[in-house]
């Protein structure tokens, strides 16, 4: 990942930078490493995290 400079503003290349990291997830990926997550509790969170994206998926189909 490459964030560039412009006319030495420094403040918006970090938010810049910030909104690309934050899309690929990577705030998110180290939240959940923080502490340990037992394997039953990582299976149903990931189940959970599928069930939202669906519902995020049908509310976005029924739409349009």
């Amino acid at each position: 990942m490459e964030i560039k400079v412009v006319n030495n503003n420094v403040e918006k290349a970090l938010r810049v930078a910030k909104k690309k990291l934050a899309a690929d997830g990577l705030f998110r990926d180290l939240k959940r490493r923080r502490f340990y997550e037992k394997p039953s509790a990582r299976r149903k969170a990931k189940e959970q995290e599928a069930a939202r994206r669906r519902q995020k998926w049908l509310a976005k189909r029924s739409v349009r």
